[in-house]
Order: structure tokens, then sequence, then C-alpha cells
């Protein structure tokens, strides 16, 4: 039970750090390929998107290239300032944030393109500047699309595997999230544990993903 409440532990600050970080990424992104028009636009959205569809090791083995020890940014890191992130919880958060942002993105993009543009000009007319049009007419009429995908996102980030395992190994204690840890209970036969993980893991995502449909701008505007 001790691993079960150790992984649980580390599964919520990875989760956390990682959709955060997808909060902030995926609306500004969002917003800026819902309002500018540039040329490849569309192929942007498209490279933004493969972590959707990509296979989770193949996304592993891009992060190794790029973070590893023997990466571009990992060596420079390492070399200059001495961080390293492989087999770190700081990894796992890489890894989490990679396969949870477009999870934000894109219902953030949709959301952002939903919102009617002659309420935003209706508020420039009145003399607000640009960035008080954002927070006070913008988002406040994407927020629900924008949760709903953060709470997806978390979800996501909360069972993220392969990259993760990649990237951050198993360590117990500090890079073993609920979905690695389920892998090695099983791996070891202890399979008491692995029910125990698996049964808070699908709590946790079933509670999340019910708020998220609540949530879902379909859903409002139908009731």
């Amino acid at each position: 039970m001790d691993m079960a409440w150790s992984a649980l532990g580390i599964s919520l600050k990875v989760a956390g750090c990682a959709t955060a970080i997808s909060l902030v990424l995926g609306v500004g992104v969002g917003f800026l390929l819902a309002r500018a028009h540039f040329p490849g636009r569309d192929l942007l959205d498209t490279v933004l998107t493969l972590p959707m569809v990509m296979p989770p090791t193949v996304l592993g083995y891009y992060l190794l290239v790029l973070i590893g020890r023997r990466g571009w940014l990992g060596g420079w890191l390492q070399e200059t300032f001495g961080i390293n992130l492989i087999f770190t919880w700081q990894g796992a958060v890489i890894a989490a944030t990679v396969v949870a942002f477009p999870l934000v993105f894109k219902p953030a993009r949709a959301a952002f393109e939903a919102v009617d543009g002659q309420l935003e000009q209706a508020a420039r007319v009145l003399g607000i500047p640009e960035i008080g049009v954002f927070f006070r007419v913008t988002l406040p009429l994407a927020w629900r699309g924008i949760l709903a995908g953060v709470l997806l996102a978390f979800a996501r980030a909360l069972g993220e595997f392969g990259a993760t395992l990649m990237v951050a190994g198993s360590i117990p204690g500090k890079t073993q999230t609920l979905s690695v840890a389920v892998y090695e209970a099983v791996q070891a036969g202890q399979d008491e544990v692995a029910n125990v993980l698996v049964l808070i893991t699908s709590v946790v995502c079933l509670v999340v993903l019910m708020a998220a449909g609540r949530l879902a701008p379909g859903r409002i505007a139908s009731k």
C-alpha cells in the first residue's frame, strides 16, 4: 500500500505540473492559431496535434534525442548548468506535458474560434485595450471549453506510461507513477497491489471525465 500511495502522489504531482504547463501553452497557441492567419498555420496545427496519435514510445524516443545527456538540449543543459532531466520527476513532467498539450490546445482553439467576434469588436469600440478584451471578453466566453480540455489533459497526464517510462524510468518514490507501478506490479506477480493501483487510477479518471463531460460546450448549450 505504501507503494500505491507513493505512486499516486508522484502521479498527481507530475500530472498537475504537466497540466499547468499545457494550460499556459495550449491557451496561448490556441488563441494564436484561432486569430492569426499566416503561411503554414495548418501545418503547425498538425504538428502540435501529432502527440495525440503518435505512439508514446516514439514520443519517448524523440524526447530522449532532445533532452537526453547526448541530446542537443539535454547535453547543453548538462554541460552549462549541470541539469540532468533523464530519470527525474521533472523529465516525467516533460513527457506528460507533450502528450497532454494537444488535449488543451485543440479545445482552446475551438473555443476561441466559437467566440462572437462582434462582442470583441464592441469592447474595442468602448476603448478596452487588446489585453483587456482577451481577459474580459474572449476568455470568459471560452473558459468552459478550455476547462474541459484541461480536465482531459490531466487525466491523460495521470495515465501516461510509454514516454514517461522511457524518459523517467521507474524509480520507486521518485519517478514511479501509477501507470508504471501497475506495470511493475503485474510483472512481479503482485496482483493485489496491481488491483489497488488500477482501482485508484480508474476512479480518478472516471471523476475527471465526468467533470469534463459536464463542462463540454455542447452539453452546456443544450441545457
